[in-house]
This record gives C-alpha cells, structure tokens and sequence, in this order.
C-alpha cells in the first residue's frame, strides 16, 4: 500500500537540531561536574552561541517549515490544538512555544555565561569587560537558569514521547529522514546553497566574537577570602 509522504525538515535544520541537542546535554553534564570539566564547559557554550545564530537566521532564510512566520504560536492556532483543530505540518503552536522558549532561555543562558567565573580557575570571555561583583551575580543567573533548561528539556523530551506513544505521530523519525510519511499537503521549498552560506558564516562570526579571540587576555579571577579563625 503506498503511503504518501513529503518532504519537511531540510538537512540544515536536522543537522542543527542534533547538534544542539548533544551540545545542551554536555554543556549541563560539564556544567554539573565542573572540575577539569568547565573548560570544556565554556567551549560548548561559545559553539552553541554559534548554532543558536545559525538557527535565527535559518528562521528567516531556511525552508518552508523551518522559518518563524510559518509557526510563530498566535492565539488562535493555540486555541485551535488544544480544541484538536489544528491541521498543519511542522511544528505545532504547543511545539512552537516549546522552540522559541529554549531559544530564548538558551540565549540568556550563554549570554551570562560570558561574563561568568567560578572563583577557581575559569572565568568567561567578557569577564575583563565587567566587575567581578556584576561578575558574581551574572554567575548566580547563569546557575539559575541552568535548572530552568533542564526543566524545558525534559518536558520536550516528554512531549517528543506523548507524541509518538500516545498520539501515534512519530516526530523523530522527520527529524532523522526530513520526511514526514502519511501526511500531505506542499513540500519545503527553499533554503538553498546560498542561504546556507550567508548563515554558516553569520554564525561562524558570532562565535568567533563570543570568544572574545579579539580581545587582550582577561585577568584570572580574584581568590576567594578566607576567614581568620
């Protein structure tokens, strides 16, 4: 019997998706072990600085169901699911609050991570641009939203499972293939070579400078006091 099947998700986005996925879990791994482990902390939070650009551009200039104006969530398309009216392809509006919100916390998160220290040893890129007293409370934001990533993570994990178990929608199986079987309506269209260029290399850009490669060598962090007993 054949089954009609289009053609959804284009290589970029799957290659970002997994990418992300692996460097969010190393980064909360190395995060949470910290020791030896919180260089390569900061590593992973400077390439995913990069791969959040690339996706923001690829909203604008990827495919057909990788750009923001095709899921942006609005009221109605909300109201639509939770009533079980919505049709579509992609992400659906409860999928879409799920993207835009690890985007946005993902960004916050690197964001403070920049200027982070831990005290010992590490300190993050900007940390020369700033005092280590605004230092020490971008370091308290970044500890803080780390739980709120994992919380986020875990909830799409489980919805990725609600989905596939209980609603019987596989939304792995597009994500590894970029087709999505049994469904109709118009193929992705766009996103070509071009496009691919202009975004790896706005990315690769903004890695580069949240490295801070450009900037003199930042002081080592003071020592912690301690008390005379």
């Amino acid at each position: 019997m054949n089954r009609q099947r289009i053609r959804l998700w284009d290589l970029p986005i799957r290659l970002f998706h997994w990418l992300l996925a692996f460097a969010v879990i190393a980064a909360i791994v190395s995060g949470q072990l910290g020791g030896k482990l919180i260089d390569l902390h900061g590593k992973i939070g400077i390439a995913i600085v990069g791969l959040i650009v690339f996706r923001l551009v690829w909203g604008f200039a990827g495919s057909t169901y990788a750009r923001f104006a095709q899921f942006f969530p609005r009221p109605a398309s909300i109201k639509a699911y939770l009533r079980g009216e919505w049709r579509g392809l992609g992400h659906n509006p409860l999928g879409a609050l799920s993207v835009f919100s690890l985007l946005g916390l993902l960004s916050l998160q690197v964001a403070t991570g920049l200027f982070a220290n831990d005290d010992i040893a590490f300190v993050g890129p900007f940390y020369g641009l700033i005092d280590k007293a605004l230092s020490n409370r971008l370091t308290g934001i970044h500890y803080l939203l780390s739980n709120g990533l994992i919380v986020l993570v875990v909830l799409h994990i489980g919805a990725v499972f609600f989905h596939g178990h209980v609603k019987k929608d596989d939304l792995v199986r597009p994500m590894l293939t970029g087709w999505k079987e049994g469904a109709s309506g118009e193929p992705a269209r766009g996103g070509g070579v071009l496009a691919l260029i202009v975004a790896l290399a706005i990315a690769g850009a903004a890695a580069y400078g949240a490295s801070a490669a450009w900037l003199p060598e930042p002081p080592p962090p003071a020592p912690a006091e301690t008390p005379n007993w």
